[in-house]
């Protein structure tokens, strides 16, 4: 049965896989240092194969991040990850999109470390205004520390997708009364020290004699996004149907995306805060 979902999941690939080329177009060649820039720990950072590839290490002095150039208003935002392996409990890498200064917007992929050859989950996120706990976890079906896969933001006015290989797992709507990133984003990738939440509840602590710890990041021509200051108040000029992430296929799910987004999550969540009812007796708006 594991072997048929796989498959599934495995067959879709192609066909989304097909759907965001073509919104994308060709693609060209483009170097990390085109893109992106390193923010700290420049000491932990790696650029190889002529700027296709860059690693981030972490050891007990430092882990190491790095955002993109520009700032931007909505767009299809990617990165192909290989996340450090070994026992790596306690260890975050981390893709996502978010704002600058206080109370700010930002949009999480976390892939938490584990030990003893337990599996890594990864952890999605979305703060609006600075605030968060909107987390979902999922068990992938495939070992994220072996081989690179494509990890993706969809942020438009009407919906966010996080994509997984151009698999949709979670979709967060901008509908009415729910509160909704609207500030103008980075797009920022780290390596850091989470040991205090990231593995059993913060038990596990990270086991420093197995450093460096090391995530690779390839696919820097990843940002088809709109371009906006970083100063601007809101983002509602990157709401145009001029560009192709705003328009009809991307303001909801397809049919057949919807069922291979229903099958991920029934079979491969294995957290989601709109049913802690510890937390939320009542669930938050976008859980309707």
């Amino acid at each position: 049965m594991r072997f048929l979902g796989v498959f599934a999941v495995a067959l879709w690939i192609i066909v989304v896989d097909a759907r965001v080329r073509g919104g994308r177009g060709i693609e060209k060649y483009v170097t990390f240092g085109q893109n992106y820039v390193v923010t700290w720990g420049q000491s932990h950072v790696s650029t190889l194969h002529s700027g296709k590839e860059v690693d981030l290490y972490m050891d007990q002095s430092s882990g190491a991040g790095f955002e993109s150039k520009d700032t931007y208003g909505s767009g299809l935002f990617q990165m192909r990850i290989k996340v450090p392996g070994g026992n790596s409990g306690g260890v975050v890498t981390a893709f996502y999109l978010t704002s600058k200064g206080g109370s700010r917007d930002e949009v999480d992929f976390e892939f938490l470390g584990n030990n003893n050859g337990r599996p890594i989950t990864l952890q999605t996120n979305v703060f609006v205004n600075g605030v968060g706990d909107r987390e979902e976890r999922f068990r992938l079906w495939f070992n994220p520390i072996k081989h690179y896969h494509t990890y993706g933001i969809l942020w438009n006015r009407y919906q966010i997708v996080f994509y997984v290989d151009n698999i949709p797992i979670r979709v967060y709507k901008n509908e009415k009364g729910v509160s909704y990133p609207s500030k103008p984003m980075q797009v920022e990738a780290s390596l850091w020290n989470g040991d205090d939440w990231a593995t059993d509840g913060g038990r596990t602590k990270i086991n420093w004699s197995n450093s460096p710890f090391i995530a690779h990041f390839q696919d820097f021509s990843g940002l088809s996004g709109c371009n906006i200051d970083v100063r601007s108040i809101n983002v509602a000029a990157c709401g145009s149907s001029n560009y192709w992430w705003n328009t009809g296929k991307y303001q909801r799910l397809s049919g057949y995306e919807q069922k291979i987004y229903e099958h991920v999550r029934k079979k491969y969540m294995n957290s989601d805060y709109c049913t802690d009812r510890s937390r939320y007796p009542t669930p938050p708006r976008e859980c309707y």
